[in-house]
């Protein structure tokens, strides 16, 4: 039987130096996804929570993305620092981080 509630997408997607749209893993989403599953498993959430790895989300120019799925919450900016926060947040008590919430009206995607 499925039993995950939550899938956490980290967007690893690397592109060279210097490309205009950005790269999630210049910007240390690898450190990120990492500590995710880190903490996922320390905390005892593995069966509640899965942490996987992404190709581009399409939010390049706000990263490290995070995605957390099926709530359609993302996150954009994350840092290692921020991933304990959100674990406990988010995955812990089911309220999302709201400092790292992607605004409404992304500057680089229209979601509609």
């Amino acid at each position: 039987m499925h039993t995950k509630k939550r899938y956490l997408m980290v967007c690893t997607n690397e592109r060279e130096e210097g490309h205009p749209k950005g790269s999630c893993a210049r910007c240390g989403s690898v450190n990120v996804h990492d500590r995710f599953k880190q903490l996922v498993d320390e905390k005892e959430l593995k069966e509640k929570a899965r942490v996987l790895e992404s190709s581009c989300l399409d939010l390049c120019a706000d990263g490290p993305i995070v995605c957390v799925m099926p709530d359609n919450i993302w996150y954009s900016g994350v840092r290692v620092e921020d991933v304990e926060e959100i674990v406990d947040s988010h995955l812990g008590h089911g309220e999302p981080v709201e400092r790292l919430l992607v605004p409404e009206e992304p500057a680089g995607l229209s979601l509609s």
